[in-house]
């Protein structure tokens, strides 16, 4: 069973607190400047709604420890400032039962969360994998259509084997994980074959929420 998380809307077309991410969507999508997060409990989201988003969003508010040792502490806890999200921009994500388990992904408008192109349920794969195939295959249809926008990943795996051109996994190739090996062996090639100009970039779930193309099954 999904955890539950609760959604703090500061600036939207209706700030406030939300229990599901469908809802909260429709506050921040198309919104210039939203500012939204996800919390684990109802307190935590009511206290930062309260705060509000200067202590949140971008770098965390004036982290005064004094001493040596809070300093690891408080660097591990301060957010680096992601800038603003490019919302002309193509978000993806994976979603999956069992890792490995089957495995589907899609890309989506980041302004409207309209799904550009999706694939799957694939047989069997891993998350990572799924990733993997999710950015290629945006980088793949934005040079198709002359495009230059911006990708947002939240798997820095995944991004990271995108500039390597090449995967790193463990998983096991047979009969039953032909089909995403097959994928991922093509879009390796695309990637050794093939140059592009868009930033692949890491969507910033801690201070933005799920990123756009969530399942919404964590």
């Amino acid at each position: 069973m999904a955890k539950q998380k609760y959604y703090v809307v500061w600036v939207g077309n209706q700030p406030g607190i939300y229990t599901n991410w469908g809802d909260c969507q429709l506050q921040v999508n198309q919104y210039n400047g939203a500012k939204f997060k996800a919390f684990e409990s109802k307190a935590e989201a009511e206290k930062a709604y309260a705060q509000g988003w200067k202590s949140y969003w971008g770098q965390q508010s004036q982290n005064k420890a004094g001493t040596a040792s809070k300093t690891k502490r408080s660097s591990s806890a301060a957010l680096e400032d992601p800038g603003e999200i490019d919302y002309d921009s193509i978000s993806v994500d994976v979603g999956t039962r069992g890792n490995p388990g089957p495995v589907e992904y899609k890309g989506v408008d980041t302004q409207t969360g309209d799904i550009i192109f999706s694939c799957g349920p694939i047989q069997k794969g891993t998350n990572n994998l799924g990733e993997f195939l999710a950015i290629v295959h945006a980088l793949a249809y934005l040079k198709q259509i002359g495009s230059t926008k911006t990708v947002y990943s939240d798997s820095v795996n995944a991004m990271k084997w995108v500039k390597q051109k090449k995967v790193v996994s463990t998983l096991v190739r047979d009969e039953s994980t032909k089909e995403i090996w097959d994928l991922v062996d093509r879009a390796e090639h695309w990637l050794r074959t093939n140059t592009y100009e868009n930033k692949v970039m890491k969507w910033q779930t801690k201070i933005w929420g799920e990123i756009k193309a969530d399942y919404g099954r964590k």
